[in-house]
């Protein structure tokens, strides 16, 4: 089967041909360290971190990228406000940023290169486009000539004659009002770097077209961010990239937002739900499973509702995988996916359609519990396994267990729980139900669920 993908330049989903055989290259448009991540910021990750584990699960072997922007306007006006250095707030939300990534089952990236961290390819991407006309400086601000890039504006269908191009203060000595700012005159309290053409700072475009020419090189194969991306900040990545002779990426792949009341989800606008405070709140696979399941091109509206749905969809999968471990012991995942899955995920990854199958391979072996049929169980149990692994959603994968982190606080807990469990079943040995239902409800009291099975009593975390 061939791995189908929507690319938004073509406007059409196509076969994906990798430029290496076996191989495959992702760009990913990361994180602005503006502030902590709310959960629309993480669905992009989320989103490209099941692209990068179906195409692992194909065999290819995959190269990851995807940066962080430590430097710009918004960074530089909250460290203003707040009276703090523009470091100090970069490098915190990084690290909530990084937090959030990790707490919902991310894999780290191939390379996570910061802007600050690539002035030198930056400078030398603008000697180069300055030598062959696509760009000039204008009062110490390095401009990119919109008029001498024949292909501009292709990606986002616009016509160059209605084009409104957001600026930022000091964008002087522009010869076109199209014109975008590649490099911005240094200003006092500013950090600034030293160029040919005056000290000044990055422009948010020109980071990424530097960093992908250094880490992938002037061709690579899907550049990837939400859809808010495609203009002005892809547009003007492809003008940069290919003015300077890069053929740049060959697929563009974008993601939908988190609405909020039908609005993009927005710090500005004051509707953000923050990572750090939704996995107080939900645990971290259930929250991964809502904002992973849905079709990465299609907007999720945020309710709690919603949240509740996904929860209880979840626990009936795990739930399954929980019985049959009790019966049968430990399953390894199945090697290779049912083929209904495998057809979903490459069809521009349809992970409703494949988390469809999760759900019928999972009453198939609910009914073979029933039917006490073990062997039919632990294999419809080996290929669930194996198709959550995909989705990142497998609850016995060690980041989800604990094991990845050097500690075992689960089977800590359980430990204790079931001596408390075993004080309750001794209680209902004696009849003493008072004191058994007493032991029930001070368990759930504390957060757990309790389900009395013919087996004995298991215990969940509840949402």
């Amino acid at each position: 089967m061939t791995i189908r993908l929507y690319d938004t330049n073509a406007r059409q989903v196509r076969d994906f041909v990798p430029l290496t055989p076996g191989c495959v290259s992702i760009y990913l448009c990361g994180a602005t360290v503006q502030a902590a991540p709310h959960i629309g910021h993480i669905r992009s990750g989320l989103n490209f971190d099941i692209l990068r584990r179906w195409f692992r699960h194909r065999g290819y072997d995959v190269t990851f990228v995807r940066n962080v922007t430590d430097i710009d306007d918004k960074i530089l006006r909250k460290a203003a406000d707040q009276g703090r250095p523009w470091w100090s707030i970069g490098y915190e939300n990084e690290r909530a940023f990084g937090s959030g990534y990790d707490v919902l089952g991310c894999l780290p990236p191939t390379y996570e290169p910061r802007a600050t961290g690539h002035v030198p390819e930056m400078i030398e991407m603008m000697r180069g486009l300055i030598e062959r006309g696509h760009a000039y400086v204008a009062d110490g601000n390095v401009y990119f000539d919109v008029r001498s890039f024949p292909g501009y504006l292709e990606l986002s269908n616009q016509e160059l004659d209605n084009l409104r191009q957001p600026e930022s203060e000091g964008e002087t000595g522009k010869r076109d009002h199209r014109d975008f700012a590649m490099w911005k005159a240094a200003k006092p309290g500013e950090p600034s770097w030293e160029t040919p053409w005056g000290r000044g700072r990055p422009g948010w475009h020109l980071e990424c077209s530097a960093m992908v020419h250094k880490y992938l090189g002037p061709v690579f194969d899907i550049h990837g961010g939400g859809i808010d991306l495609i203009f002005p900040h892809h547009e003007n990545e492809i003008a940069q990239a290919k003015a300077y002779g890069d053929e740049f990426a060959r697929y563009w792949v974008h993601n939908a937002w988190v609405t909020m009341s039908g609005e993009k989800m927005s710090k500005s606008l004051g509707n953000s739900v923050l990572v750090s405070e939704m996995v107080q709140r939900w645990r971290p696979i259930v929250l991964r499973y809502y904002l992973g399941t849905p079709h990465y091109r299609s907007m999720i509206e945020y309710s709690e509702e919603a949240l509740r749905e996904a929860e209880s969809a979840f626990a009936r999968i795990e739930g399954f995988v929980q019985r049959v471990v009790e019966k049968a012991g430990h399953v390894e995942p199945a090697a290779e996916v049912p083929p209904a899955f495998a057809e979903a995920m490459d069809d521009d990854l349809g992970v409703p359609q494949a988390l469809a199958v999760v759900h019928t391979t999972v009453r198939q072996g609910n009914s073979a519990l029933t039917a006490d049929d073990k062997e039919t169980a632990v294999a419809r149990l080996a290929e669930v396994r194996a198709m959550l692994g995909v989705l990142g959603l497998d609850p016995l994968d060690p980041h989800w267990t604990g094991a990845d982190r050097g500690d075992d606080l689960h089977g800590v807990v359980d430990s204790l729980v079931q001596l408390v469990l075993q004080q309750r079943q001794s209680a209902r040995s004696r009849k003493d139900y008072a004191t058994a239902d007493a032991i029930r409800d001070q368990l759930v009291q504390a957060g757990l669920e309790i389900e009395d099975t013919p087996t004995g009593s298991r215990w969940t975390l509840r949402g």
